[in-house]
């Protein structure tokens, strides 16, 4: 083996080995003569270090067969054979989990320290291969072969700059690392011989237990020389990386300090100038989170962004987002609710008196707070109501709040566009707030309160967004119990809210959407609510907002019914307004003027001060002409009296429809045509007549569109009384579609059309015997005066309808006779 030639006899190093391992070179060119190998070499495991040739490391001894080993050998010949432990957590090292390969190695001192441990200080010489144990008890002994290291006498240029780069790589490792004692640099310096310059390196290299036995493994010098050179590069990057961060982290220290001066020297400049300090500010929101309701989670996310607040530079451009966003936590009323009257006559007083009609609406309100006064804690009602514009479906919702005093909110949702209203914006956006339903919340300071999406119908869709599918979560009572705004990003329980949704056309409406709500359909007011409607609420506020007194003039029923009848064509009560309003201005234009005003407004009064009258009001025309009977339609501004009208000239069976009639309502007068013609015997008419004169069905106004299957029975009995010529019941009206069979069956708008054909002057009405449910749920008052007649046949509608007179000047049918071929 080749002797370790250092100048200097004895030389303490510290390199960083494991856990601050002291390590001391001493010659061994004298320990290595005169070796004598036993036959049976103990065999002493180490963990956690390999011990290289030369080298000299103290070991530590606590297991009782190493006590016994090295107590022997001490008094002995002083050789061991020393081989690392594959898994250092083993306590009973055994032949199977130690290495193959280990040092030979020279117990130089053997020290039994005051706490009753063994420290025995030995030194490398030379790498050994086990070929065989020969025991295991008291401690373990092997038969060993000598492994001669392999180092080039002569060195070539290239293993010259090799060892060079090794030894540069050294010095630069002990310069970044100022934990090791500068006499490894006294130690390094002095080692001349390659051989021990390797071993010394790859003994307190900072790699795992693993690699520096791989190391020991490498009988070939120069390969050796190139993996201790890869481990040498590797930790020094990682020493130069832990002086880059360390570097950093004291600028950033250096930074704070500056900083932290700075920001006391402006809060006693901000305190002499009387503003408030960030730090004030902050002790004032932790202390009003103190009062909140919220729950635990709510809090804790709440403390946690506060502490994050409190952290920051007050000149951060973060800062006051973070107090916005903390100043918005504690303005939400989480968990604050009002209380609900449970007063279900007060309720039903204050629906009734600011609201005529709409009793499907009223009875839903009063369902809902009976079953809450029951039970106590129930999941709000989404309702939407459904209706033609000005009916009060807006106002409704500050009634329903009022009723069960509750906070009102209102949030249009006319042509939105952009579900970032309803969700609201990331707070990590500049400019970022919270969705529409959050605001109006805070606005309304109460976590139930009657929340009114106007125009639901009229949401936008497009490339933008579609803010309808954001409602869904909103309107779905097994979802909005968490709904998540994106600006709060924290749940929010909206279950306690009343949504109140109002539409004028459920078409435009999402399906899911609409599935999420309870659909109460508002038909629009009939003349009569309207009247008392007027009277009520209109009249008395108009007045007012003209400046005129209470006393100042009287508007009578009448007279309101003509401004309703002939100056207004609408379901609800908004032109209604205006007209009155009009009539109000005339009279404040007078009074101011002194000028002479009817006290008493009469219906003259009125044509006088708003002109000619802008629309007719259809009345009853008679039955002395066969083929005209009057039907009744729905329109959206209420119920309107339809007139039929069959003509019958010489010709060839031609079928002529008139008044600008839908597909529906042409397929109605086709199948009632088909009908008759089948049943022609049954009215004693001809079926010759069918082939012989041309039929014209006109539904007057023909300007208007008309469609829908309710004219059925109507064009049915106008065809028969042509074809009769017998007359129709005086002032008898009907609405029904017809089947091929004759079936009867019921239509819709029966409360609109009962009230027109009322109004027209019509006594008697035909309708579906299914229509019955319908007729009982109008208002008794609007059907005093009407007959019913219910039917489920057509031969029933002739029957009631068909009188056995005919007109006064019957058409005589002119039947040419038919040819007779002989044969």
């Amino acid at each position: 083996m080749n002797e370790n030639k250092i100048n200097k006899s004895f030389l303490l190093a510290s390199f960083p080995a494991d856990e601050g391992e002291t390590i001391s070179l001493i010659d061994a060119s004298e320990s290595n003569k005169n070796i004598i190998i036993p036959e049976n070499l103990p065999v002493l495991p180490v963990r956690n270090t390999v011990l290289f040739p030369g080298v000299v490391i103290p070991v530590t001894v606590g297991r009782e067969k190493s006590i016994k080993l090295v107590k022997k050998a001490n008094k002995g010949d002083k050789t061991i054979g020393v081989i690392t432990q594959m898994m250092p957590a083993t306590e009973d090292a055994t032949s199977s989990n130690i290495y193959q390969i280990g040092t030979l190695a020279r117990i130089l001192k053997l020290l039994v320290l005051p706490d009753g441990n063994t420290t025995v200080i030995i030194q490398g010489i030379s790498r050994f291969e086990v070929k065989s144990y020969t025991q295991t008890e008291p401690y373990i002994t092997a038969q060993i072969g000598v492994l001669k290291e392999n180092f080039p006498t002569k060195l070539n240029k290239e293993n010259k700059m090799l060892f060079e780069s090794i030894r540069e790589n050294a010095r630069k490792i002990l310069k970044l690392n100022p934990e090791i004692p500068r006499d490894a640099h006294y130690a390094l310096d002095n080692i001349e011989g390659n051989d021990f310059l390797i071993n010394f390196l790859a003994s307190n290299v900072n790699v795992e237990v693993g690699e520096k036995q791989k190391l020991l493994e490498i009988n070939d010098g120069v390969e050796r020389a190139h993996l201790l050179l890869e481990f040498l590069l590797k930790d020094i990057q990682l020493l130069e990386l832990k002086r880059e961060i360390q570097s950093k982290a004291h600028t950033d220290i250096d930074q704070q300090q500056r900083d932290y001066f700075l920001r006391q020297q402006m809060k006693v400049l901000q305190d002499e100038l009387g503003n408030e300090s960030s730090e004030k500010q902050i002790d004032e929101l932790r202390t009003r989170s103190k009062s909140k309701k919220w729950d635990e989670n709510v809090a804790k996310i709440f403390n946690k962004e506060l502490d994050k607040a409190q952290r920051m530079n007050n000149m951060s451009p973060e800062f006051p987002i973070a107090m916005n966003y903390l100043e918005y936590l504690l303005d939400l009323p989480w968990n604050e609710y009002t209380k609900d009257n449970f007063d279900l006559k007060r309720a039903k007083k204050i629906l009734d008196s600011e609201h005529s009609g709409l009793e499907k609406v009223k009875e839903r309100i009063l369902e809902y707070l009976a079953v809450l006064k029951l039970k106590n804690d129930m999941k709000a009602p989404i309702l939407c109501l459904y209706g033609p514009p000005g009916v009060g479906k807006t106002s409704l919702g500050r009634s329903i709040a009022k009723a069960i005093n509750r906070k009102y909110v209102r949030m249009s949702l006319g042509g939105l566009h952009d579900e970032a209203e309803i969700r609201g914006h990331r707070k990590t956006y500049i400019g970022s707030m919270p969705g529409k339903i959050v605001q109006h919340l805070k606005k309304a300071q109460s976590s139930n309160p009657v929340f009114v999406l106007d125009e639901i119908d009229k949401i936008g869709n497009d490339f933008r967004g579609d803010p309808s599918s954001a409602l869904l979560e909103v309107l779905d009572p097994e979802q909005n119990i968490e709904f998540l705004d994106n600006y709060i990003d924290i749940n929010f329980d909206l279950s306690k809210v009343m949504f109140v949704a109002t539409a004028n056309s459920l078409d435009t409406i999402q399906p899911a959407l609409r599935d999420r709500m309870e659909i109460i359909d508002l038909s629009g007011y009939t003349v009569e609510e309207k009247v008392d409607i007027a009277k009520k609420h209109l009249v008395p506020k108009q007045k007012k907002e003209n400046g005129l007194l209470e006393k100042d003039f009287v508007l009578p029923e009448k007279s309101i019914q003509k401004l309703i009848e002939a100056y207004t064509r609408e379901s609800g009560v908004r032109q209604l307004e205006r007209q009155i309003g009009k009539v109000c201005r005339k009279i404040a234009k007078a009074k101011a003027t002194e000028e002479a005003f009817p006290k008493n407004i009469t219906t003259d009064d009125v044509v006088k001060m708003m002109g000619m009258e802008i629309f007719d009001n259809d009345s009853y025309q008679g039955n002395e002409l066969a083929g005209i009977v009057t039907g009744l339609a729905w329109t959206q501004v209420g119920g309107e009296i339809l007139m039929i009208e069959t003509s019958l000239s010489r010709g060839k069976g031609k079928l002529t429809i008139s008044g600008q009639l839908g597909d529906v309502m042409k397929e109605s007068a086709m199948a009632a045509l088909s009908y008759l013609k089948a049943n022609a015997e049954d009215l004693n008419i001809d079926y010759r007549v069918f082939d012989h004169y041309d039929l014209h069905i006109h539904v007057p106004a023909g300007a208007v569109p008309k469609d829908g299957p309710s004219a059925g029975i109507t064009m049915l009995t106008s065809l028969a009384s042509a074809f009769t010529q017998r007359k129709v019941k005086a002032k008898t009206a009907m609405t029904g579609e017809i089947t091929l069979r004759g079936k009867v069956l019921p239509v819709g708008g029966l409360k609109e059309k009962i009230l027109a054909a009322k109004r027209a002057g019509i006594q008697d009405i035909i309708m579906c015997y299914k229509n019955r449910k319908d007729i009982e749920e109008v208002n008794q008052e609007y059907v005093k005066g009407l007959t019913f007649h219910y039917v489920s046949q057509a031969e029933e509608v002739l029957e009631i309808a068909l009188l056995k007179e005919k007109i006064a000047k019957p058409i005589q049918f002119i039947i040419p006779e038919e040819k007779k071929t002989e044969v």
